[in-house]
């Protein structure tokens, strides 16, 4: 298993407080998408060698070899959420556990209120890279450790604010 730490990241689709499944059926989990702007070399580079080092690890579950249709988890934000300005020039690994993350501010204290903690804000993400091989499914997954925010940002919630939607208290006029 290769660990990472990443530099500064934005957090998407933040479900750390409680596990959520993606489909209805599915196991539930703690997960979030980590974007990664595509000028920070340093932390791209430790995520290609610990894939790099999950697939040589892998070898063993996929056979002997590293198979060429591998389902990888570092992704390209231009190509595959064309359709979403945040991931426009950031790469992206969704990240998962079974586990709840541990989640601290940037003084290491424990943040356990839900609203300090969002999707859009900034931080670091401590992260595993592992093979998996579960019903003709081949790839390197991204397991969720801990979680650090160190800045405020935008929220992505999808949707308009309660301020945007009522405006101000001249309209109750």
């Amino acid at each position: 298993m290769a660990k990472v730490i990443t530099g500064k990241v934005r957090f998407s689709y933040a479900h750390v407080f409680e596990p959520s499944a993606a489909q209805e059926g599915q196991e539930k989990k703690y997960s979030v998408s980590i974007l990664i702007d595509k000028e920070d070399k340093s932390t791209l580079k430790k995520i290609e060698a610990a894939v790099e080092a999950a697939k040589q690890e892998g070898k063993t579950k996929f056979g002997g070899k590293v198979p060429g249709n591998l389902k990888l988890p570092l992704r390209d934000g231009d190509l595959e959420r064309e359709d979403d300005p945040n991931y426009e020039g950031m790469m992206f690994v969704n990240a998962t556990s079974k586990n709840k993350p541990g989640i601290v501010d940037e003084n290491l204290e424990p943040l356990m209120d839900k609203e300090e903690f969002y999707s859009g804000c900034y931080g670091r993400a401590s992260v595993n890279f592992y093979p998996f091989n579960v019903s003709g499914n081949k790839g390197i997954a991204c397991g969720l450790n801990n979680l650090q925010k160190t800045a405020e940002g935008d929220r992505l919630s999808g949707g308009p604010s309660a301020e945007d939607d009522f405006g101000s208290a001249d309209d109750l006029l």
